[in-house]
This record gives structure tokens, C-alpha cells and sequence, in this order.
């Protein structure tokens, strides 16, 4: 039961795939080369037998040979070789050049290709190294397994993921030819990309695509026979892996099986179903807000393009606005590796001219620029006819028919005159029609379908919560009806209830409320996960508003407003609000990065779709929105970023009805799971989830905790960790009900009905950190976990303190301060809270300080500490006794500092003299015993050496020493009890001699 058992499984598995097993000590390799070239050249010798072996050595340096300097780079460069083929020229005997395209890997032929899997193959880098398993094929070692013994509770899939990193500063050259990167432990496996971090690596859950496997123990199973099929692998190399270039630094990324398998679906479908052998509907995907539906799209244009059966396609990415337009076409751009280059309609005009041409490639566009054009004589009777041809794909983003009008002059209908000939397949997230309705009428049927139940099971995205915090609108009831009766597509301008609602919403108490409520709530939020947050309001002007009543308050960090503008038509006042198209994409970027201290952006209708920042965990909605417009917008929160365990969504205005009707549409249509989980539910499940950690305790009382000795409550915490270690799945049970009860606070400590359990939660996170400590090592996983910061230990001592030295206006926090000003300034009435925890630390520190130079008076005094405050938090002693009691410990230190001058004693000899004042009436020496405490001292100082506490030769040595000076001192019958307290003393003063001054 070790970790070569999981690699042997995953051995036998590939060979049950046809892959051929080799020990790594029997491939025939130099040691410092990571390409197997006898195995390279054979392959391309057999498929291209009429290219020369001149040319054939030629196409292996290109291959193995990458011209840049860094190694992302160079990983760039051979995939690229490697999906994409190479040309090569030769001259033949009589001088005529001729040329063929190579590619390294035959794709048309999976069984044409050779299939290697070797463990335990050796390197010689920086470092020597020896990788777990390799796959090469055709002599590339394009895949490389990291495993970790699945019996080992010690490690795990991060601990695997940390090996590579040493691989690739030992090693790199591997990884210019490595593709995919697999860490396992046999119960948890995830794929990903060699230079990614953990959150970035993921589950493989379907071996045919319509079957999941949610059950870890499955994993390493399900990913070799769901990605490792040889044809399988093949097209997920040549067509499923790119590089972004994002300004120098390259980003690799590659598919989810979610995406792999719905974008095989919908190749499949447009084979079959593209005119003029089908009725042009290609169908629908859909994959749920978040879970990289851009990848999708560029990935499917990608292999369209390369389809020799569609004969070099047009595809024409169409959106519903310009925002929207602009960020798919700028996720294209960076694509470029798979999807070439790329064409954006500026104008109606522009589109016209780019569709009237009969080459392929790609085009972006908004569905308005299909509009009629005015002329000289007067509008446009209908759309002209742009291109007949019939490998022209249109590819909608957020397809529903609500976004298409099919009467006269509608821009659907425009669509399909311009391009009559056209075939179209729809990507959508909110999918809120019912099933078999409208969407499917335009697009066909949905192919394949990615829920938010199994993107959050899969973490793909976060679950998003729902809060209501109602501040009631004043307006009449006719309104409120009148408003039910608005379609969700409709302007609302054209709206008299929309004024009024507008109106209503932003009236100046109404916002000045919400504008405290939102402030005290986001404060309370950050305060345990850190983040930002989006407020949605009414309208332009009530963005204004909020904004306004929000940066009056103290407390408010950076805050921006994002709308659009009409300098000859708003007000002045609104111009700090008004931004060029640079301005707004430097204050995106600055949103988006998690450190930049711009915390919350006030938004109408501008980046509620389309808009991806990672590190927002909280929207505050106060605006009415409905249907997909509402789905869409909320989905704003639920992106995956390190330590964010779900999204939260607020709402003022009253939001929760359509939200429902949302849901019913969206559960209609076949999705599992709902869009957002109520407030009330996640308090409930935090309350349950507390009672069920405090049960696997064997439940505790604090009251009874709090009023015990220091020595008791060590006691006790002892056995209850032993209880809680005494089996692995015992362990296993308490940190995992343990971790899902941290985020849950986490995520609803702004709710009173969590604040009575804080302090209990606090004790068990404490209890929780034991055992981790124990029993785990620091990983990237843990870590990511543990980064969800503890509620008592940062959330409520933050609201007791922020930065007592700041407060006091001291340089640093010691003993020193306890002087006649300070103790005055502390006695002085107000903020007894805080000046309590204030000498709390400074004692606290001091304890730290002193502990091993006098273990026996510090730990009096820290029993002293934990006395007074326990009386404190039992209300058995008020605030300015508590404080008295206090400042009596302090002056005790200051006291030792001056008795310490007044012996004539060096800082160390005290504690030796205590111990030695202490057993004075065992001494048989009159008079003062300084002298006796210099050479007790000296004679143990004299005999230490390195590590000497861990010597028992050393130890004894010091207590022959120490007790030479001692006999005839102390009677024979109390020696060894003496010695022995002298003994640990010197253990805690001097274990870390010679390091000591």
C-alpha cells in the first residue's frame, strides 16, 4: 500500500488502452536528452517515406530544437509545431525543390502513432531527477504523471503539484514538450497545465460525455479512460490546447471535460446538420455563467476552420452589445494559436464589405450592425444579400430568441437574408426559455449541457448565495402591479412604472440607507474573505446618488462609478463619473487585480454581462432585473479565485420573486441546481453544521471551559485532540465537517444569528489547527483552504482592535511603556475594551519574551493573566478592576527588572535565583545567596555543547556540575528534586546555546 500501487494501477490501466509498458532504465536514451529520437525518427521515417533522411533529420531538429530563450516560450513554439505541422524542403538529385508539410504525430491514424508509457524514467539537469510515469508518443514526452501514495494521510494532490515545480527548475527541458501534466494520489485526480496553480488543475469526470462520475475514488479511472483513449488523446492535443500571449507573459490553458466533450457534440452536429445536408440549426450549448464559454467558442471555431469538409468557413461571432462584442473579440485575439486571425465589424458598412467576400475566417459583430441603413431616398426597404455561400456559421453568444426580431426589418430576419445560405449554433449560460421552446426553434436542439449543479460540484464556479435586505420603495400599489406586467426585454424607459420605480428608489434617505447598510455589510465581509464588490442601481442617476452617499461615509475604500456618458446631456456635476474608452479599460484592469485598493464599482447595465472579474464576491442589487438579464448579471460573482468559497448576492430592492420565476424557467429547461442558495438556508446549514462539528467533539461547554486553570484547559484540549486523532477516518471526518463550517461562517458572520456561536467556532477553528499541525504538513492545497481566514482570530479581533500602536501612537508594543503616563492614560474612563486587550498583548509579549529565562514565575504570572480575563469575559469582574488587576502583572515585570539590578545578577541568573530563594530553608547557608546562584550558573554554562538538551551524556555532565556545588548545601534527601528543577530550567533557558548572545 504505497505510492508505486497507484502508479502501477495506472500502468495496467494504459495498457488495457494499448499502451506499451517500458521500464524507464530500458529505453535507449542519453540521460540528459528527454526526446526519445530513435522512436521520433522510425515515425517519420514510415509515415513520410518519400521525404530523404537529410530532410527527415532536418524536421527532427525543427522539432526538438525551440529558438526562445524562456521556457513557456519554448512550450508555445513546440505545440504549435506539434498541432499545426512544419514545412520542409529538399532539392533532389537533379536540383528540383520540393516541399512537404510534417507533422510529428499522425492524427487521422491513432494506431499509425507509437504509445510509451515508462515509469521511473531518470534525467540528468541542474538537479538528476526521476518522473513518476511518462507517456511519450512517437518518442514526445508529452505527458507526465506525479503521483502520491493514496495510503499516506500526510500527502496529497498538492504535495505532487510542489514535485513539479521542482522538475521544471531542475528539468526544463521536459517541459518544453510537455502538454499535459497529471497530479494524483490515487483518490484525487486532477489535469492540467505543467506551469498552472492548483485552482487552475482539474477532475476528469466523463469517459463518453454524457455520463458523469462524481465520486473521487474514481478519478484516476475515469481520466485514463475518459481523456487517454488514443484517439481521444489525439484530439484533445491537436485541438484542445492554446496559449494566450498576455504582453510577453504566456498563459497555457487547456480544455475541461464539460468543454471537450460539448464542443465534440457540436463538431458532430454541424458535420451533420450544416446546409445544404441539414436545415442549418446546429443547436445549443449550454455551459453556466463562468465556465468558460469563450474558450468553447474559440476552441469550436478553431476546428471548424481546420474541417476540410467545410471548405474554409466564414464564422461570424454575433453578440447583442458592444461591450459584450469587445471582450469575446479581445479572448479571440489571444486564441489566435487556434483560431488565426480574427476580423472586427467597426460598422455596418465594415460588416458588409467582410461578409461579401468569398474567403473564410473570422468575423465579430453585434447584432445591430444587421440593421437597414438610411440612404439619400430614405430608409432601406430590406437587408441586401450579402453571400450565398453555404459554409458561412453563424455562432451566437447568449443565444435567445428574446435578442431576435423576426418581423419586418428585425434584426434576426436581416441575418438571414444577408445570408441565406448560413447555418447557426447558439452558446448560452441562462438558458430561460422553457424546454423545447424558443431557442431551440432558432438554434436546434441543446446538445450538451454543463449545470450550475455540477460546475460548483466540479469547482468550475462558486456557489452564489442569497441575502435579502429589503429597504421598501414609496411608491403606489398600482405601480407595483404594473411592473409584473413589464417583459424583461423591453426598454424599461418606455416605462411610466420605471420612473417612478427610479424615482422611488433613489430618494435621498432611501439611499442613504441602503448606502450604510451596504458599507457596514461589505466591512463585516472583508473582514473574514477578502474581495470586492459590484452595486447595481436603478439608473445612471441613482449611481450618482449611491455613489455620493457612500464616499461620505467613513470607512468607505475606493469606489468608481462604471456607465456610460453623454456630455451634452448630463449634468455637470456628473463628470468625475465620465471616462474615454482608455480610462474605462484601466479602471477594468484595476478591478480586476485583486491588491488594487479599488474595492466596489457602482454599475447600471455595463459590465453585467461579458464581464469577468474573479476576485468580486459580493453584488448589492438595487434595481429591478429579471429573466436572463437577472441570471446573467449575478453570475458576476461566481468565478473561482483561490480562497473564494461562493459569491453573495444582496438585494434591496426585491429581487427574490423574479429570481424564483428565473429559477423555474431555468429548472424547466432541464438544468440541476439553483442559481442561488437563500441566506436563511446557508444560516440554517451554519447552524446544523455547527452542532454536527460540536457532536464529533463530544460537545463542550465554554462556560465551563473559560472558567478552568490554564493546566486544566491544556489538559483538556489534549485529550480532545487524542480523541480526535485516534483513527484516520475519525480525523478525516472532523477537519472536512470542520472546513465546511469555517466557510459557512465565513460567509454568514454579517447575520446576527450567527454571532452568538463566533466565539465556540473560534475554539473549535483553534482545536482545528492542533490537529492540522499534527498530522499535516503545509501544502498549496491546505494552504488555500486555511486562506480562508478564521473568523475570531481575524474577523471579530479586528472589530475589538485595528492597530493598537497606531492608536496609541507608540513606535512598537513592550513592557517599556508601562511607565506613569501610560498607566495614567489607561486608567483614564473609555474604551475599556480595548485598553484591555492593549495590556493583554503587551503582558502576552512580554510572557513570550521571558518564559524560558524564569519558567517558573512566568508561568505564575500567565496564570495570573488567564485568571483575571477569564473573570473578565464571565462579567465576574468589571472593565477598571480587570485593568488594575492588569497593570499589577506589568509592574511585576518592571519589578523583576529593578530587583534583577538591585542583586547584582545578570537577566538570566534570576530565574536561578528564585528557584534557588524558593528552597532557602533546604540551604544551609546563612546570609545572601548570590554567590551561590554565580556558580550554580557558571557551572552550568561552562558545560554546555551543541544540542546538549538531547545528550544524556551532556545533561549528565551539567548535573555532576551542578550538583558538586550544591552538596552540602541542600540535604542529601531533597538533592535530586532541586537538581531537577535546575535542570529544566536550563533546558528552557539554554536549549538553544550556542545561538543565545
Amino acid at each position: 500500500m504505497k505510492e508505486s500501487t497507484v502508479q502501477q494501477a495506472a500502468i495496467e490501466w494504459l495498457e488495457n488502452l494499448g499502451y506499451t509498458y517500458r521500464m524507464g532504465n530500458s529505453l535507449s536514451r542519453d540521460l540528459k536528452k528527454v526526446v526519445l529520437e530513435d522512436e521520433l525518427q522510425s515515425f517519420l521515417q514510415k509515415t513520410y517515406p518519400d521525404v530523404p533522411i537529410t530532410a527527415i533529420h532536418e524536421a527532427m531538429a525543427v522539432f526538438t530544437q525551440q529558438a526562445s530563450m524562456d521556457l513557456d516560450h519554448r512550450n508555445q513554439e513546440f505545440h504549435r509545431k506539434m498541432s499545426q505541422g512544419i514545412d520542409i524542403s529538399w532539392k533532389t538529385a537533379d536540383g528540383k525543390e520540393l516541399a512537404k508539410h510534417l507533422y510529428p504525430i499522425n492524427y487521422d491514424s491513432p494506431a499509425a502513432n507509437s504509445f510509451i508509457c515508462a515509469d521511473e524514467v531518470r534525467f540528468i539537469g541542474k538537479n538528476n531527477r526521476r518522473t513518476d510515469l511518462l507517456i511519450y508518443i512517437n518518442g514526445l514526452p508529452l505527458i507526465v504523471f506525479e503521483f502520491k501514495n493514496m495510503f499516506d494521510p500526510e500527502v496529497g494532490v498538492d504535495n505532487a503539484l510542489g514535485q513539479i515545480g521542482h522538475y521544471i527548475l531542475d528539468i526544463p527541458e521536459l517541459f518544453d514538450y510537455n502538454a499535459i501534466t497529471v497530479v494524483s494520489d490515487g483518490m484525487e485526480t486532477l489535469h492540467g497545465m505543467y506551469n498552472s496553480s492548483m485552482e487552475w488543475f482539474a477532475p476528469w469526470k466523463s469517459m463518453q460525455g454524457d455520463d458523469v462520475e462524481n465520486r473521487k475514488k474514481f478519478q484516476l479511472e475515469t481520466l485514463l479512460n475518459g481523456l487517454f483513449p488514443k484517439a481521444t488523446l489525439l484530439n484533445y492535443l491537436k485541438n484542445f490546447i492554446f496559449h494566450e500571449d498576455h504582453n510577453g507573459k504566456i498563459i497555457k490553458k487547456g480544455a475541461k471535460y464539460h468543454q471537450f466533450w460539448g464542443i465534440n457534440k457540436a463538431v458532430e452536429s454541424a458535420v451533420a446538420n450544416i446546409k445544404p445536408h441539414g436545415d442549418g440549426r446546429l443547436g445549443v450549448i449550454w455551459h453556466t455563467q463562468g465556465s468558460g464559454k469563450s474558450i468553447s467558442m474559440a476552441i469550436l471555431t478553431g476546428i471548424l476552420r481546420s474541417l476540410p469538409q467545410m471548405k474554409n468557413p466564414t464564422i461570424v461571432i454575433q453578440v447583442d452589445r458592444s461591450d459584450l462584442d469587445q471582450q469575446l473579440y479581445e479572448n479571440f485575439v489571444l486564441a489566435k494559436d487556434l483560431v488565426g486571425e480574427v476580423q472586427h465589424a467597426e460598422t455596418t458598412d465594415e460588416l458588409r464589405a467582410l461578409l461579401s467576400t468569398d474567403g473564410g475566417g473570422v468575423i465579430f459583430t453585434t447584432i445591430e450592425k444587421f440593421r437597414l441603413k438610411e440612404l439619400e431616398g430614405g430608409k432601406e426597404l430590406a437587408h441586401p444579400i450579402l453571400s450565398e455561400r453555404y459554409n458561412l456559421i453563424v455562432m451566437a453568444d447568449e443565444a435567445h430568441r428574446t435578442q431576435y426580431g423576426f418581423k419586418d426589418g428585425g434584426f434576426a430576419q436581416n441575418i438571414r437574408i444577408a445570408m441565406p445560405n448560413a447555418s447557426f449554433i447558439g452558446f448560452t449560460g441562462t438558458p430561460v426559455d422553457s424546454k423545447g421552446a424558443d431557442t431551440e426553434l432558432v438554434f436546434g436542439e441543446t446538445i450538451h449541457t454543463y449545470d450550475i449543479k455540477q460546475a460548483v460540484e466540479d469547482g468550475a464556479t462558486v456557489p452564489i448565495y442569497y441575502e435579502p435586505k429589503m429597504v421598501p420603495l414609496n411608491i403606489k400599489a398600482e405601480y407595483t402591479k404594473e411592473l409584473e406586467a413589464i417583459a424583461e426585454d423591453e426598454d424599461e424607459s418606455t416605462h411610466a412604472v420605471w420612473a417612478a420605480i427610479e424615482d422611488a428608489a433613489g430618494a435621498e434617505d432611501r439611499v442613504k440607507r441602503v448606502a450604510t447598510d451596504i458599507l457596514t455589510h461589505f466591512n463585516a465581509r472583508i473582514a473574514s474573505l477578502d474581495g470586492k464588490a459590484m452595486i447595481v442601481c436603478m439608473s445612471r442617476k441613482n449611481c450618482v446618488k449611491m455613489y455620493d452617499a457612500l464616499t461620505a461615509l467613513e470607512g468607505c475604500p475606493e469606489i468608481a462609478v462604471i456607465m456610460t456618458s453623454n456630455i451634452g446631456k448630463d449634468p455637470k456635476e456628473w463628470n468625475p463619473h465620465v471616462r474615454t474608452k482608455d480610462n474605462m479599460e484601466a479602471i477594468k484592469k484595476r478591478f480586476k487585480t485583486a491588491d488594487d485598493p479599488l474595492k466596489m464599482v457602482i454599475v447600471r447595465d455595463m459590465w453585467l454581462t461579458g464581464f469577468d472579474a474573479p476576485c468580486a464576491h459580493t453584488m448589492y442589487v438595487d434595481k429591478i432585473m429579471k429573466g436572463h438579464n437577472l441570471m446573467q448579471a449575478i453570475a458576476r460573482v461566481n468565478r473561482v479565485f483561490h480562497d473564494k468559497p461562493n459569491g453573495l448576492v444582496v438585494d434591496f430592492i426585491g429581487i427574490s420573486g423574479f429570481l424564483a420565476e428565473a429559477t423555474k424557467k431555468y429548472t424547466g429547461s432541464g438544468g440541476g441546481g439553483k442559481p442561488t442558495i437563500d441566506m436563511d438556508v446557508a444560516v440554517e446549514m451554519c447552524l446544523a453544521q455547527f452542532e454536527e462539528v460540536k457532536a464529533l467533539m463530544g460537545g463542550f461547554d465554554l462556560e465551563a471551559i473559560n472558567a478552568l486553570s490554564a493546566s486544566e484547559k491544556l489538559t483538556w484540549s489534549n485529550n480532545l485532540v487524542n480523541d480526535l486523532l485516534q483513527s484516520d477516518p475519525i480525523t478525516d471526518k472532523f477537519l472536512l465537517e470542520e472546513r465546511k463550517l469555517s466557510e459557512l461562517v465565513a460567509m454568514t458572520n454579517s447575520d446576527p444569528r450567527i454571532w452568538p456561536i463566533q466565539e465556540e467556532v473560534g475554539m473549535i477553528q483553534k482545536i482545528r489547527d492542533i490537529i492540522r499541525k499534527i498530522k499535516f504538513p503545509p501544502g498549496a492545497q491546505r494552504k488555500k483552504n486555511d486562506r480562508i481566514k478564521d473568523l475570531i482570530s481575524q474577523s471579530i479581533e479586528s472589530h475589538k482592535i485595528v492597530d493598537l500602536a497606531e492608536m496609541y501612537d507608540l513606535d512598537r508594543i513592550d513592557i517599556s511603556i508601562i511607565d506613569d503616563a501610560f498607566q495614567a492614560m489607561v486608567k483614564d474612563k473609555g474604551g475599556e475594551n480595548i485598553k484591555i486587550e492593549l495590556l493583554r498583548r503587551i503582558i502576552n509579549d512580554e510572557l513570550k519574551v521571558r518564559m524560558p529565562k524564569n519558567i517558573r514565575r512566568m508561568t505564575s504570572l500567565k496564570d495570573e493573566l488567564d485568571k483575571v480575563l477569564g473573570k473578565y469575559h464571565k462579567n465576574s469582574l468589571d472593565s477598571i478592576a480587570a485593568i488594575k488587576h492588569l497593570l499589577d502583572i506589568a509592574t511585576e515585570f518592571q519589578n523583576d527588572d529593578k530587583r534583577t539590578k538591585e542583586l547584582g545578577l545578570t537577566e538570566d541568573e534570576l530565574a536561578f535565583y528564585d528557584l534557588l530563594e524558593a528552597n532557602q530553608k533546604l540551604l544551609n547557608e546563612a546570609g545572601p545567596i548570590q554567590d551561590l546562584v554565580h556558580k550554580v550558573v557558571a557551572s552550568v554554562k561552562k558545560n554546555l555543547q551543541l544540542d546538549w538538551a538531547k545528550k544524556e551524556d551532556a545533561r549528565a555532565a551539567i548535573r555532576l556540575a551542578v550538583k558538586k556545588e550544591l552538596k552540602g548545601k541542600v540535604p542529601f534527601s531533597a538533592l535530586d528534586q532541586l537538581l531537577q528543577e535546575v535542570i529544566e530550567q536550563a533546558e528552557g533557558q539554554y536549549s538553544d546555546w550556542p545561538m543565545q548572545g
